[in-house]
């Protein structure tokens, strides 16, 4: 299978091409076209199995799609949230080379540095907000953040992030964005905890 064989928009397939990326990989293959679809999905892949494409390609094309005009502040449509810093800044990375040919911004907060410049860019206006979940919930808590109009949410890394204890993070964070929005899960391992946060958020479970 080709890339050109997922239905992406031509404007990511040549993001694509300028990467040198022609082949999708297993987890791309299986979840470019439900989430394209809008189905939920629940996705076990190792890291560096390319899972951030899988998410965000899609992403970046119901974005484009939906064609929201940007007359006003762009609003947060996209919250991705990720265990450490590290993840948070390569998968923002990853959303600005898949969007290079696409009217999609995003930016990225984490902990550990001075919050000024992210609140800067917060305060510009992004389509695409990936963030760690203790930054997310203090600038949430001051202010800065409003989730109320994210259609589109995904959790990566699970099983590492309730390894570290988040999952009460997670569930505040959730509290602030609606009930009816796209819900897409990635975990390297599915503990029972993790189906657990499954079943809690994402639409699979209440049809």
């Amino acid at each position: 299978m080709k890339f050109e064989d997922l239905n992406l928009l031509p404007s990511l397939l040549k993001a694509l091409r300028d990467q040198k990326y022609t082949e999708p990989t297993s987890i791309q293959e299986k979840a470019i076209p439900l989430i394209l679809a809008r189905e939920d999905v629940l996705g076990s892949a190792q890291t560096g199995t390319g899972k951030t494409a899988a998410f965000a390609l899609p992403i970046i094309q119901h974005l484009e799609q939906e064609n929201t005009p940007h007359s006003g502040k762009r609003k947060i449509r996209v919250l991705v949230v990720t265990p450490t810093r590290e993840l948070a800044i390569q998968i923002a990375d990853s959303f600005t080379t898949y969007a290079k040919y696409n009217n999609v911004k995003n930016t990225v907060i984490y902990g550990g540095v001075k919050q000024g410049s992210q609140t800067e860019a917060l305060g510009r206006g992004v389509d695409v907000l990936v963030a760690t979940p203790g930054r997310l919930l203090d600038l949430m808590n001051q202010g800065f953040i409003s989730l109320k109009d994210v259609g589109y949410f995904v959790l990566d890394e699970a099983d590492e992030m309730l390894n570290m204890g988040f999952y009460e993070d997670i569930t505040a964070i959730l509290s602030g964005a609606p009930k009816e929005k796209n819900t897409w899960l990635f975990s390297a391992t599915m503990p029972s905890a993790v189906a657990k946060i499954a079943k809690k958020f994402m639409m699979i479970e209440k049809r």
